[in-house]
């Protein structure tokens, strides 16, 4: 009887009586959860084995129970450290000036009235975001060469060459610079897709008082997208010692490991090309677990102050 009536409930729930109206729409739902699950939640598994000893060809998940040994290994090795403050120093620097910019170009990109210029610097700032990262590295690389035309412009100013590349000093230059430039357009799809449902009538309201198009975007437009902006922020924030895996491995090398190696790249060495899965692995269940802790403190700030968080 008991499980009759929850069957009863459970088919009377709002929820249920929505899916089972709806179900030509939640049936495109089963491959994204399928892929989520084979991909993405099924690989948690194998976090197992930062707490014990793997080695290749034995079980799965490990053959000895060594405990928190891979994390203590990794505390107290410098590298890390130097990793870890890297990944946070280009993480935080690419954040800190990418945000501002890339919410100031969304207003901006939102006051052109020509429709066709409008659409032009659209898809002249959207491009980048669908250059593959290994042609964007190999252009970063020809342009900052001491053959390329950055170098050949100090020359005919009469200035010395720059070794841009192998300089430590100035990796996060050019990390944080590209980054913007390739997502700077596709970054702001978003933002505009939120002014777009800002009534216009607040609008009209505000220029009957003699509001300006600046008086306009501070006081409208801008609290009418903030609860977007905190959501975008606290994903940035999450994912702050994330640092792009990709351009690093692309762009780095041993004269610049100083400034340039970051947690990725450190688990990048240390497991795949070291093989020491197990070690690697508790690295990265440790940057797991702070961006978790990061997400988490950013969301509840952003309930606490502007009344919008992701839960």
């Amino acid at each position: 009887m008991a499980a009759h009536a929850q069957n009863k409930a459970v088919d009377t729930s709002p929820l249920w009586k929505h899916v089972r109206k709806e179900w030509k729409l939640y049936s495109f739902l089963i491959l994204p959860v399928i892929y989520f699950i084979i991909f993405k939640y099924t690989p948690m598994l194998g976090n197992i084995i930062a707490f014990r000893k793997y080695r290749g060809g034995t079980n799965f998940f490990g053959s000895e129970w060594v405990g928190f040994t891979y994390f203590e290994m990794f505390m107290k090795d410098p590298t890390f450290w130097r990793a870890f403050f890297n990944d946070l120093t280009l993480s935080v620097s690419y954040l800190v000036i990418k945000f501002p910019i890339t919410l100031l170009f969304a207003l901006l990109l939102n006051e052109l009235r020509r429709v066709k210029w409008k659409k032009f610097v659209q898809t002249v700032s959207y491009l980048p975001h669908f250059i593959s990262m290994v042609i964007v590295a190999g252009m970063i690389k020809e342009i900052v060469s001491m053959t390329g035309p950055l170098n050949s412009i100090l020359a005919w100013m009469g200035l010395e060459k720059i070794s841009f590349i192998s300089l430590p000093e100035w990796f996060p230059t050019l990390y944080v610079t590209s980054g913007i430039w390739q997502s700077l357009g596709w970054g702001t799809i978003l933002y505009l897709a939120a002014m777009t449902a800002i009534d216009p009538a607040l609008y009209e309201a505000a220029k009957m008082d003699g509001a300006n198009r600046f008086r306009l975007a501070m006081h409208v437009t801008i609290p009418g997208i903030l609860p977007t902006v905190m959501v975008l922020l606290i994903l940035d924030i999450g994912s702050i010692l994330g640092s792009n895996f990709e351009k690093i491995l692309l762009l780095y090398n041993p004269l610049t490991y100083e400034t340039a190696d970051v947690i990725s790249t450190y688990v990048y060495r240390m497991g795949i090309t070291g093989s020491n899965f197990s070690y690697a692995t508790a690295v990265g269940l440790f940057e797991g677990i702070i961006g978790l802790i990061l997400v988490t403190i950013a969301n509840e700030v952003s309930k606490r102050t502007t009344k919008s968080s992701l839960w």
